[in-house]
């Protein structure tokens, strides 16, 4: 019993070191052509243009081209099933940490684990969430926003860029914690967003603080809160939740993945390159005219990111 539990020990341990040996050998060599980049959103979006500024400059470190493919449609689910079914040789990356990832997985069901059927390479960038108000709104903080919204429930109105969305989510992550309730106006992008809450339309509006630089600056609108860590370097006045008091951190994160199964010795070569753009004066450039903030992440750091992210709307949820 005791030679017959050995040898399947030793069996298994020669796979292993089988299984790292040949991912060494195909990580000697890698990458030997041109890596797909795919962006589950149209061209000339955030996500694309994040996507093309990498490429761009990635060149120079990988040895190879990042080429940028969008595969637009369904909140960036379509191209994250495309990726998550793809061959885990290393050649097809994800842009992923937004909404496709975090969000609309506990809208619908989808053919892929949002979480575990990708494996994180690096995280780039983010893009906060922040509530905004009016200038003349009567709430001057958040905590004075919760406050007579909980003794109103659903008086008040929010737009966000859609159902299932990031900042949709966002919301309803911070009503549980809050135990406010408000009521979603949905529409279709950030600026018409922010136009109903220019407009008097709705009460709150769910926007990034690039997003609304413009209207904040020209003391249209202010920010209330955000939900990150830390407090944005665009908005420094403004409180993120936790500080008062809210356990909400939600971020639109922007970072690579690879199909689950990619041999590691392969994703820490590609993220040991990409990690030398934060280094780089043309991507920093482009990141600063983007108007996103560098915010980089190992790719096991992304990993518990993204999944804390998702676990707290998972939470919202349920009743």
């Amino acid at each position: 019993m005791e030679s017959e539990k050995f040898r399947k020990w030793t069996g298994l341990f020669f796979l292993l070191a089988l299984s790292l040996a040949f991912g060494y050998a195909q990580a000697q060599d890698y990458p030997a052509k041109p890596i797909e980049v795919i962006v589950g959103y149209p061209p000339g979006g955030g996500t694309d243009m994040i996507a093309r500024a990498v490429a761009d400059v990635a060149h120079k470190y990988v040895g190879q081209p990042l080429a940028v493919i969008n595969k637009a449609g369904a909140t960036g689910t379509i191209a994250a099933q495309s990726v998550a079914s793809a061959k885990p040789d290393g050649y097809m990356l994800l842009v992923a940490g937004g909404s496709e990832t975090i969000s609309v997985p506990h809208f619908k069901k989808l053919p892929y684990d949002p979480i575990n059927d990708f494996v994180p390479v690096i995280r780039l960038m983010i893009e906060r969430v922040g509530f905004y108000v009016k200038t003349d709104s009567p709430w001057k903080t958040m905590l004075e926003f919760v406050a007579d919204a909980k003794q109103n429930p659903e008086k008040y109105t929010y737009a966000t860029s859609g159902i299932g969305g990031l900042h949709h989510s966002t919301v309803l992550v911070t009503e549980k914690r809050t135990g406010m309730r408000l009521r979603h106006v949905p529409h279709k992008g950030g600026a018409e967003t922010l136009a109903a809450l220019a407009g008097g339309h709705v009460n709150v509006a769910m926007a990034s603080p690039n997003e609304a630089y413009a209207l904040v600056q020209g003391e249209r609108i202010r920010p209330l809160a955000h939900s990150s860590l830390s407090r944005s370097p665009v908005e420094p006045n403004t409180p993120t939740l936790r500080e008062l008091g809210y356990d909400v951190y939600i971020e639109n994160q922007k970072g690579f993945v690879f199909p689950k199964n990619t041999p590691k010795p392969i994703v820490q070569k590609l993220h040991d390159s990409l990690k030398k753009l934060f280094d780089d004066p043309q991507f920093k450039s482009s990141a600063q005219k983007l108007q996103v903030e560098l915010a980089y992440l190992s790719g096991e750091d992304f990993h518990k990111s993204m999944k804390a992210m998702y676990e707290q709307v998972g939470a919202s949820l349920k009743k």
